[in-house]
């Protein structure tokens, strides 16, 4: 199979490379600015604002599967408009897609979102996420759209985060709660959906609902860090207007694969 991995530089796209590399398959990797740092991937820089470069290289290494990454959180052009441009070329070569989402594209509520549960964005990201979504599913109503959360893992941003409110540097949100997941755990279930059949939304996030500051607790307890010095915050002290609550019910998923999404109290634990 060759796959071709739109965002392969990213924190995610490159623990999808290693994985894919590693089962043997051929594998096509796009970067922007860092370079692609995974052996055995062929790289190619791509503008995935550039509709005519994505159809170019699509065209060129037609890829059995696709799997779209890429987005810049303040950018529309990019996680939007990058979207349909990824879902377009991989439709005119017939290429399976999984398209990665993310739970930022609803408002919040007390209550878990199930996977067929209508994007209500309250910010410009979650915007621009749902409004990918909605271009991926009129292109290719075939693909898979995969809603995630705060990934973890060796190298995350979100860890970093905690380490630098534990040492005072950075403030964590108390009213943000969030399903972490693990990068490795992630890549395989977005791997094991390229070959499977499922159509539209699922939800692919951790079974434990924490808030930013728990992360940091958990984060503290597993360095051996001193949680005393911990910064922490409101979203709405912060001025900021996202959602608060946003907890996935990956049960579907949980039942759909072999992968088991592990929970962050598990992968923290001591």
């Amino acid at each position: 199979m060759t796959l071709l991995v739109v965002g392969a530089s990213g924190f995610l796209g490159a623990e999808i490379c290693r994985q894919a590399v590693a089962a043997g398959e051929r594998v096509v990797g796009t970067y922007h600015s860092a370079a692609v740092a995974v052996p055995g991937v062929e790289a190619h820089r791509l503008d995935v604002t550039d509709r005519a470069a994505v159809r170019a290289l699509v065209t060129a290494v037609r890829p059995d599967a696709l799997i779209g990454t890429p987005y810049r959180y303040d950018d529309w052009a990019v996680t939007a408009d990058g979207a349909a441009n990824i879902a377009v070329a991989a439709a005119e070569v017939g290429a399976r897609l999984v398209h990665l989402s993310s739970d930022a594209l609803h408002a919040g509520r007390p209550s878990p979102y199930l996977d067929d549960d209508p994007p209500s964005p309250v910010f410009p990201y979650g915007a621009a996420k749902a409004a990918a979504e909605t271009a991926v599913r009129a292109i290719d109503p075939r693909a898979t759209l995969v809603r995630t959360s705060l990934i973890v893992g060796e190298g995350s941003k979100q860890i970093q985060l905690c380490r630098d409110a534990l040492a005072g540097r950075a403030a964590l949100f108390t009213d943000e709660l969030r399903c972490p997941v693990d990068v490795v755990d992630l890549a395989a279930a977005v791997l094991e959906l390229v070959p499977a059949d499922h159509a539209g939304p699922l939800n692919v996030a951790g079974p434990d609902a924490v808030s930013r500051a728990e992360l940091g607790l958990l984060v503290a307890r597993q360095e051996g860090i001193d949680p005393a010095g911990m910064k922490t915050t409101t979203s709405a002290a912060s001025g900021l207007h996202r959602p608060t609550d946003v907890r996935l019910d990956s049960a579907r998923a949980a039942n759909l694969l072999r992968t088991r999404l592990r929970g962050i109290r598990e992968l923290l634990a001591s």
